[in-house]
Formats: structure tokens, sequence, C-alpha cells
């Protein structure tokens, strides 16, 4: 693959909520359209078990509720066969007239005990990577000709990267949040020289709330504010713009994804910016 020379310009910003189901259910309702309402593009959910009902579901129902995007943040290729998922998403695509995005990635931190409990087998990271591309090009041929369902790959290391540059239209680099936030610049950074794509950020700190199904619940934002980590933002509106807006400069992220809890605190952080 060709090497790029040119810096690309800037994306347009967009943001995300991502929006489990974590208690009642007309509350939840009511959040989606909030969120909605505020201008954030997408509505994301999670694949964890214990935490809500099933994703696709529930981004189905998101669907019919507001004039947003919907999505999964991430789907934990381990636990999913490659058919399935594809036709899963692709019928969100069909369902949503367009507006749903696959998130996949090789599973959280922990994904192991999860395997275990469900009894299925501990597949290596060279198997689960292989599940990624058999789920995108199944999708691919679902879709046809006149459907494109985005693909965002959440991804780490090199094999990882490779695909990613190959295949998906957004890349989020995984992580923990206490890394230093010059080390995840450094990753964005070479992976942009492979291949210009929207380049999302997970931020499940904002001030000091922590979205507990974005990071682990011992997380610590003064921790996070030490080592400069991209994992967190400012709970001030103003300072949470021009962190923002320094993000996409001078590392080239266009796509922030945060907590629902926080969705309210930064509603006029992505009043102000997004599309622009």
């Amino acid at each position: 693959m060709t090497e790029r020379t040119t810096t690309p310009t800037p994306r347009p910003l967009r943001f995300g909520a991502v929006c489990p189901l974590r208690g009642d259910l007309p509350a939840w309702r009511d959040q989606v359209r909030r969120i909605a309402d505020s201008g954030y593009s997408t509505l994301l959910m999670p694949d964890v078990p214990e935490w809500q009902p099933a994703p696709g579901p529930m981004l189905a129902l998101a669907s019919t509720l507001a004039d947003i995007r919907i999505g999964t943040w991430v789907y934990a290729s381990p636990v999913r066969p490659a058919w399935t998922t594809a036709w899963e998403a692709h019928s969100l695509s069909l369902l949503s007239e367009g507006r749903f995005e696959l998130g996949i990635g090789l599973g959280r931190p922990g994904i192991e005990d999860q395997l275990r409990e469900l009894g299925l087998p501990l597949t290596a990271p060279r198997e689960r990577l292989a599940q990624v591309r058999d789920t995108v090009a199944t999708l691919r041929q679902l879709d046809g000709a006149n459907l494109h369902t985005p693909v965002a790959m959440a991804v780490r290391g090199r094999k990882a990267q490779a695909l990613a540059a190959e295949i998906a239209d957004t890349v989020t680099f995984a992580g923990m949040p206490h890394e230093p936030g010059v080390e995840m610049a450094r990753l964005v950074h070479d992976f942009r020289a492979r291949r210009d794509v929207e380049l999302a950020l997970h931020i499940p700190v904002v001030g000091d709330t922590v979205a507990p199904f974005m990071c682990p619940p011992d997380t610590d934002p003064a921790v996070l504010r030490a080592v400069d980590s991209l994992a967190i933002l400012p709970d001030d509106p103003a300072a949470a713009t021009e962190e923002i807006q320094r993000r996409r400069e001078e590392i080239g992220y266009s796509y922030f994804v945060f907590g629902a809890n926080s969705a309210d605190t930064l509603a006029p952080v992505v009043a102000a910016l997004a599309g622009h």
C-alpha cells in the first residue's frame, strides 16, 4: 500500500454516546431522544451480556425513537460467529435505512473469562482477526452494490492495524485509560502514515465522572490527568471544546465517543462543534 505523503484535510467533527439500558426503559427512551436532540451523530451500544439486553434489538428500538445513527461499540468477535454477525449488521442497516455502523474488535480485556463462562473456545488473536475479516467480507456480500454499512474497528497490535487499514471506515485504538496521551498519539501518527480514515477517540471520563461501562470501575480521574491521558476531557464546556479541537488538529481525531452519563454535560460542546 502506498504511504500517504500529504496531510489530509481535517474531517468534520462528530460525536457518539454509549448508552446501554441500565435501569428504567422509559427513562432510557427519553435519554436516547435527548442525545439525538443535542446533536450527537451516533447512539452506541456495548457488547456485554450482563449489562443490558442484546445490542441488536436495543439499536433497532433506538432507531425508531430518534433520527440518529446507531452502532455497536463494539461487537466482540470471539463470541460472535462471522456469518450471523454480518447478517445482523446488514439487517440493522436495512431496518434503520442506512443509519447503522458496525463496530467490531477482538474483545475487551478479560474476554477469556466470558468465553469460559459461555463454553466457547479460547481463540488466538490471529483467529479473532480472521473472524473480523470474515464478518466484514460477508457483510459486504449481503449489502451488495446498493448499501455500504460503515465498519469501525477497535485495534491495537500491528496485525490488527493492518487489517483495519484494509477494511475499516473508522478506526479507534484500544488502550487502558491510564496510558500516557503521548503514547496513544504516537500510535495514531504511525497508523495515519498507512491510510487516511476516520479516527475515533473513546473517552470514558469527563471531569470526575467515569462511565462505568466504558472503563474499569477503579479508574481514577486524577491519575489520568497526571499522565495527560486522552481518555479524559474537562467538564467545563469551553475547556473541552478547546481540547477537542487540539486533538483533531494535532493528532487527527474527528469522532469522539463519550458515555451517556456525560452526554448532557458535553451537549453545549456538541452543539458548537458537530459538523465543523
